[in-house]
């Protein structure tokens, strides 16, 4: 049986709430806690250019409460690295960020922006942070993030999980097969894989079952389910879908 699946739990969106009304709550720092007690593995944080949801003062806070990793995602920029040399998170994992967008949209393209990436990815270990890159499923992609010498890949799901979610069963089934691929050629290279993107407990269950992945980062369906069922009901509920597609792998 491959090892047990680590859960992230992504708690951007309980600062988007409370900053639709400004003030102080929901406190995404409680959320983070409540989410460790109901067996979270690791906090996930955005921590976006506009500051649209988590704000520096929560990743102070994150930084110096936690007792589980924090894994910081961030654009590859100066500003961000510069604040990830100051908090100095377990992991800092580099996405694409446009202001814009709702939320992202693709993984970051790190084979076009390789040469401004690599003293980046420097810094970033050089402050003890573990660096992820967040990418399509894709063999380019992947072999860039092993030269660059980043030890982890985020593997974009959004795509299958919107095809899943449209009902294109032959698309789902397309996709699914390159997050398996591009996981496999990521674990033949030596990198740790992580999945993230719009899963579910259903699709959560069925890529676990792919026995490359070591961890899932979550956070947008989790706290929409929390409206109905409670937080940490819901990230039990999550916790259980995973361990039970990791049993099939």
């Amino acid at each position: 049986m491959a090892e047990r699946l680590r859960l992230g739990v992504n708690i951007d969106h309980v600062a988007t709430v409370r900053n639709a009304r400004g003030g102080a709550v929901p406190d995404p720092v409680r959320a983070a806690h409540l989410a460790v007690a109901a067996g979270a593995d690791g906090i996930t944080a955005h921590l976006r250019e506009d500051r649209r949801h988590i704000r520096d003062t929560d990743m102070a806070r994150l930084s110096s409460e936690l007792s589980k990793p924090l894994n910081f995602e961030m654009a590859a920029t100066d500003e961000m690295i510069a604040l990830a040399e100051r908090f100095r998170p377990h992991a800092a994992c580099l996405v694409p960020e446009k202001r814009e967008e709702r939320t992202t949209e693709g993984g970051l393209d790190v084979v076009g922006q390789q040469t401004a990436l690599g003293p980046r990815i420097a810094r970033l270990k050089a402050a003890g942070c573990r660096v992820s890159l967040f990418i399509e499923p894709d063999e380019a992609p992947i072999t860039m993030a092993a030269k660059l010498g980043a030890p982890v890949v985020e593997l974009h799901t959004g795509s299958w999980c919107h095809a899943v979610a449209d009902g294109d069963a032959t698309k789902a089934e397309a996709e699914f097969q390159r997050l398996k691929s591009g996981a496999d050629h990521a674990a033949r290279l030596g990198l740790e894989v992580h999945a993230g993107h719009g899963l579910d407990f259903d699709t959560a269950r069925k890529l676990a079952g792919v026995s490359a992945f070591v961890e899932f980062n979550i956070g947008h369906f989790l706290i929409g389910e929390a409206i109905f069922i409670g937080l940490e009901a819901a990230i039990r509920q999550m916790r259980q879908a995973m361990d039970e597609g990791r049993a099939s792998a």
